[in-house]
């Protein structure tokens, strides 16, 4: 370690924690931070305030405490406030000094309405507006000085002489088992300066250059030089909690590093037997473990939160984002690998974590930057720079580390198998019974045919001995589990042994895994994983073969997926094989993601915006990727796989990948814009016919879905089973007369009609000498077949009087009435209920109230004879039901509003023992009275209710009501309206239990002689 002062002090004891040197800077308030135990527990403040819900378990650890533990936990830090102050003004004054532009968003509150409700977080107070008018004269430089103001800063400077910047030169001594390398000391300097201004910031290196490391070691420098061991807490994915772990005990043994995971009983344990005692210096969790147990950690005054993939919180929304913007934190750092998106809005919730008192207005920022402009104005991108440039730092490998071995990727174009292209030509034709009995049942084997039904099997298993025999290991990426269901049978039936790792495995199985495939000399050839839950944060570099199976939409996901092998300490070439079926969707996705791979490279990659709607396809565009390659697999129906061998694919496949990157390195930033997905060698070319005219005629005929006919069927079984096209062996169809008379069930034609069709049909079917088949589902299908063919034999055609009942009976039905008709007309009868004639006939369009009372009145006479009656009619009890209980919710608040003159002020609300910790009651008071005075039964009523709050001066301050959506205001107020009518319900008890105690009323009694009722109506006592 250098200084700009003096000559590097002697290495820090590793006994105890260092004194900081003389040369550091002395911002760290060495006083207010203790060592040991006591430096972890008293920092741990019990604010009912900032404490979410929390379990009774865990409030009874907290309440058996011992004595002197509980008086530390709820004292708070007296120097927290203080060090906040100060990292505050160190702050401002830093960010004005970098470029006057943050005087934009520095300025005074009055000036602004913040319109985000993410206000700053807890212990950040406002700053003064003299002291900000201060602040923000600190960096202008535009007017003359005075001779006073001079002086002034002079003895400013003078004051300050003694903060030096602190800066390593080398790898730390306090880092042991290897030392930094040079980018990594140059971002750990970085993320020291950030600390020593009291900025938060984005360390955003490339995937595999030790973002880790460098963390634990600015963790390392705020124990040893800094005299400041924690509390810390660092936030990961679940599958990479024992790595950071490892990590931890490896670089920094120093560094008393705790986990907690686990069900609910070992967390409660771990908070009595690890969190309270304080032997610890840092917590590392996982985000699901964080919302389960946030009402402990709120408990404490964090040093550092650092949050590893931060494109978790980049949605302010999220529970896991609003979870943590409640903590206590003096200093907060994100780490994530890919560069930040291209969304202003996710721009600013990141800024707004990390500064929330500078960046505090989301449309303020929007407006600021706006992303039209941007595109265009070179200097609102610019503005842009200079505001990123003190809060992130990115390097890429390409750039800083030169020891790395390259990473080769290949692309492999498979042909389609016969059933791949059966399955896809029939796909593509929306023709759904393809997906019905696609698998033929047991017994399920694994052998040959799990290879040769597959381009891309065929492939690999030719590749996977050459790659064993070259002493190679790999990984195998899928998106979808249900393939590495598929390679786990395939692995078992080759003899490879393999490792597994989704988003269903436990993490202890999880880590078990990573250890036997990184464990020296291990056995372990394959590593199969999902692409989302095995591409995040987990060190693979044992292996040097990434297989990726399928494609991403977002390429950043398969890079993050190729950089487990391709990290720090891989020593080998790490080769990259990814799998494209030829001629299908799959390959358009590639190409797709390849460009806008591209394009980030050259836009993204130097700070500049990138058009957000070039982020979007198209319906055209997604139909053009679908239809691609569609004439050549219709063309066909034989296998395109070929026995070419291992080596013959690979060149092929490095020939087509190098002509590619060729074509992208020649597209400009323009071509790359205006992408579209026709090129200049056209699919459509196919056996030298240009098939690009026709395809808006041909495509149009498949890839539409198929026109839906009206069918003649008064069997209402057989016409649902044939529109539904539920799943049933395909069997001879019965024949039908031709032009049969198009009925509905819910036309309530008379039965008569009926049955003179069905005697039509037989007649026919008798005439065409129609054997009836034998259904072998039925019990007794020899003798239902035996009566069926009867019938058909004894079958008689209409007579005259019969032909002319028929086309009489086919005009007394409901026949203006379709389908649409009766599907509005049950929805009226959902949302009013069945008596409530006038309102259900304004929501049946196109049908006079006459019409729709005359058949309501059939209906409900001849419903049973509908199809899916059950389940037209549980549909309609629901929707009363639900008006039945907004009726009762009206009874309700009407009650409990009525017992009080001024509810708004005087409205009590018995919670017995189910008070929330969340909501006051004051707040309750108002969602009560103001949900009763908009109306319950209103539409969006909990948007006006929210928008009520919001404009409420008695609210102005509160941010946790003014912040809760719709969805958690309505169940707040069911939450409310349930304990009104218990309420109610007893004091309607109350109130039968004394009137039956009172007894009847003297008037009804029979008079006796020796009593006469008083004036009161009650009878007077006899004298004795």
């Amino acid at each position: 370690m250098s200084s700009a002062a003096e000559p590097p002090p002697p290495p820090p004891p590793e006994s105890a924690p260092s004194k900081p040197a003389a040369s550091i800077a002395s911002g760290g308030s060495n006083s207010s931070n203790k060592g040991g135990s006591e430096g972890v527990a008293a920092q741990a403040v019990a604010s009912a305030a900032s404490a979410g819900p929390a379990d009774a378990e865990m409030e009874e650890i907290f309440d058996d405490a011992s004595p002197g533990k509980q008086k530390e936990i709820q004292e708070p830090d007296p120097t927290y406030e203080e060090k906040m102050q100060t990292d505050r003004a160190n702050r401002f004054e830093y960010l004005l000094k970098q470029t006057e532009l943050f005087a934009h968003f520095i300025q005074p509150a009055a000036q602004k309405t913040p319109t985000s409700p993410l206000k700053m977080k807890p212990g950040r107070p406002r700053i003064k507006k003299d002291e900000k008018q201060n602040l923000l004269s600190v960096g202008d430089y535009r007017h003359r000085r005075t001779e006073q103001e001079e002086d002034e800063e002079l003895l400013t400077e003078s004051s300050k002489a003694t903060n030096v910047c602190t800066r390593f030169e080398d790898s730390p001594s306090y880092v042991k088992w290897g030392k930094l390398r040079d980018y990594q000391v140059r971002g750990l300097n970085w993320l020291i300066s950030l600390y020593e201004n009291g900025i938060n910031g984005i360390l955003a290196d490339e995937m595999g250059l030790g973002k880790t490391l460098q963390t634990i070691s600015l963790l390392g420098y705020m124990k040893h030089y800094r005299n400041i061991p924690g509390p810390h807490m660092v936030l990961v994915p679940k599958s990479t909690l024992h790595n950071w772990m490892s990590e931890f005990k490896r670089w920094v043994p120093t560094l008393r590093s705790v986990c907690l995971i686990g069900d609910k009983e070992q967390r409660a344990a771990f908070v009595r037997d690890v969190l309270l005692p304080g032997e610890w210096d840092v917590c590392v969790t996982s985000y699901e473990m964080l919302i389960k147990e946030k009402s402990v950690f709120k408990k404490f005054n964090w040093r550092y939160l650092v949050i590893d993939e931060a494109h978790r919180i980049k949605n302010e929304k999220s529970k896991l984002s609003e979870i943590v913007r409640e903590f206590k934190t003096t200093n907060r750092l994100l780490l994530t690998g890919t560069p930040l998106q291209n969304n202003l809005h996710e721009l600013w919730s990141l800024l707004n974590f990390l500064l929330p008192d500078v960046f505090n207005s989301a449309d303020d920022f929007d407006s600021w930057f706006d992303t039209n402009n941007c595109l265009g104005d070179q200097k609102l991108v610019e503005r842009l720079h200079m505001v990123l440039r003190p809060f992130l730092l990115r390097r890429i490998k390409a750039d800083v580390e030169k020891s790395l071995p390259p990473k080769k990727e290949v692309k492999i174009y498979v042909g389609l198998s016969k059933m791949q292209r059966e399955w896809y030509t029939r796909i593509l034709m929306k023709d759904i019974d393809i997906l019905n009995s696609a698998e033929p049942g047991p017994p399920y084997t694994t052998d040959m045919h799990l290879v040769t039904n597959s381009g891309k099997m065929v492939v690999l298993d030719k590749l996977l001995p050459k790659l064993k025999e070259q002493g190679s290991r790999v990984l195998i990426f899928s998106q979808m589990t249900r393939v590495l269901d598929i390679l786990e049978d395939y692995c078992m039936w080759r003899n490879y042994e393999y490792c597994r790792l989704d988003g269903q495995t436990p993490h202890d199985e999880r880590q078990d895994s990573i250890n036997a495939y990184n464990e020296p000399n291990s056995t372990k050839f394959v590593f199969m994983l999902s692409t989302r839950a095995g591409g995040l944060g987990i060190n693979l570099a044992t292996a040097d073969v990434v297989i990726l199976y399928d494609s991403d939409w977002n390429p950043q996901v398969d890079l993050q997926a190729m950089d487990r092998a391709h990290r720090i300490g891989q020593t080998k070439t790490v080769r990259v094989f990814r799998f494209i079926t030829d001629n299908t969707v799959e390959e358009r996705i590639v190409e797709r993601a390849e460009m806008k791979l591209r394009l980030d490279s050259i836009v993204i990659q130097q700070g500049r915006l990138v058009d957000q709607n070039l982020n979007k396809i198209g319906k055209d565009e997604m139909l053009q990727m679908i239809r691609h390659g569609a004439t050549h697999v219709f063309a066909s129906k034989e296998s395109e796989i070929t026995d070419e061998d291992i080596d013959g694919i690979l060149e092929r496949g490095a020939k087509k990948t190098a002509e590619m990157n060729e074509k992208l390195s020649k597209m400009g930033e323009s071509s790359l814009r205006n992408f579209t997905m026709d090129t200049e060698s056209s699919v459509y070319n196919f056996e030298g016919e240009d098939y690009r005219e026709k395809q808006k005629i041909a495509f149009t005929e498949w890839i539409e879905p198929p026109k839906r006919e009206r069918k003649a069927n008064y069997a209402v079984d057989a016409y649902f089973r044939e529109a539904l096209r539920v799943s049933e062996p395909k069997a001879p169809k019965a024949p039908r007369p031709p032009k049969q008379p198009n009925v509905q069930d819910f036309q309530f034609f008379p039965p008569r009609l009926f049955e003179l069709l069905e005697k039509e049909i037989l007649f026919y079917r008798k005439t065409i000498g129609y054997k009836v088949p034998r259904n072998p589902e039925l019990p007794n299908a020899a003798q239902a077949q035996k009566e069926e063919q009867l019938k058909i034999d004894e079958a008689e055609s209409l007579n005259d009087e019969e032909l002319e009942e028929k086309e009489k009976l086919l005009t007394q039905g409901f026949t203006n009435w379709n389908k649409r008709d009766f599907n509005q007309f049950i929805k009226a009868n959902e949302k009013w209920g069945r008596d409530d004639i006038e309102n259900i006939a304004r929501e049946v369009e196109g049908k006079t109230p006459e019409e729709v009372i005359e058949y309501s009145a059939v209906f409900w006479e001849r419903c049973n004879e509908l199809q899916d009656i059950e389940k037209i009619m549980a549909q309609i009890e629901r929707g009363e039901a639900r008006i039945q209980r907004r009726i009762s919710i009206k009874k309700a608040l009407d009650t409990k509003i009525g017992r009080y003159k001024a509810p708004f002020h005087q409205l009590r609300i018995s919670y017995g023992t189910n008070k929330g910790k969340n909501y006051t009651e004051e707040e309750d008071r108002f969602l009560i009275c103001m949900l009763h005075k908009l109306g319950f039964d209103k539409e969006n009523v909990y948007d006006e209710l929210r928008q009520c709050i919001r404009n409420s001066p008695q609210f102005r301050f509160d941010w946790f009501l003014k912040s809760r959506t719709a969805m958690e205001l309505q169940r707040r107020c069911n939450t409310l309206i349930t304990l009104i009518e218990r309420e109610n319900m007893e004091l309607e008890e109350k109130e039968k239990a004394e009137k039956k105690k009172r007894g009847p009323k003297p008037s009804t009694q029979k008079r006796k002689m020796d009593g006469t009722p008083d004036g009161r109506g009650r009878k007077k006592k006899l004298k004795l």
